[in-house]
């Protein structure tokens, strides 16, 4: 019997590993429990290191806090077959207290946070650390669910689908709550150059 289950469960096992190779979307590392980037109410600047992008992202909201969150990224290394990052730049910055929508330009893939905070709205304004590879295209695209479910509550948005990537996203802000949700844009990246950019 445990032969049989053995033959049967061996190709699909040789299978899978062939087509996920290294890359394990488990869970992330976010360094020890209560390592942030940020304390409340300050700035911060997070980056990947080269050749990694945004995989989770983590937050908690303390309205004592002039309504702040703390936050949170692990990174993981992008697909062997896009290769290393051509380049990487900060995209324009999105105003606090305002809703908006923010894709990476150029085709590129986010690879860090920048964020300072206004206590006059109680809120943040936001930067993307794109970067580039070589000349891959988006496809598939399609937007995240909101994170947090509900304004106020603790956010922890993780990539489980090898080979999609955060291009960015969209988000809403509650004058009332003082909080924002976010809806993040994801997408597959051709494993081919293709002739046109978005910008």
């Amino acid at each position: 019997m445990d032969l049989v289950l053995l033959c049967v469960f061996l190709p699909l096992v040789t299978v899978a590993w062939g087509q996920y190779g290294d890359y394990y979307y488990g869970p992330y590392n976010y360094g020890d429990n209560d390592e942030w980037v940020n304390v409340y109410r300050q700035g911060f600047n997070f980056q990947c290191p080269h050749g990694q992008v945004i995989v989770a992202i983590r937050s908690v909201f303390n309205k004592k806090e002039g309504s702040d969150r703390l936050w949170n990224y692990a990174c993981m290394p992008a697909a062997q077959s896009l290769g290393e990052p051509t380049e990487c730049w900060w995209e324009e910055i999105n105003r606090a207290g305002t809703e908006w929508y923010q894709t990476c330009s150029n085709n590129g893939l986010v690879a860090g946070f920048q964020s300072q905070y206004f206590p006059s709205v109680l809120d943040r304004e936001w930067q993307f650390y794109c970067c580039r590879y070589s000349r891959r295209c988006p496809y598939s695209c399609w937007l995240t669910t909101e994170y947090p479910g509900h304004y106020g509550e603790d956010m922890d948005m993780m990539m489980y689908t090898y080979d999609y990537y955060i291009r960015g996203a969209t988000t809403t802000f509650s004058a009332v709550d003082r909080d924002r949700q976010w809806k993040f844009i994801v997408c597959r990246m051709t494993e081919y150059d293709c002739p046109f950019q978005n910008v």
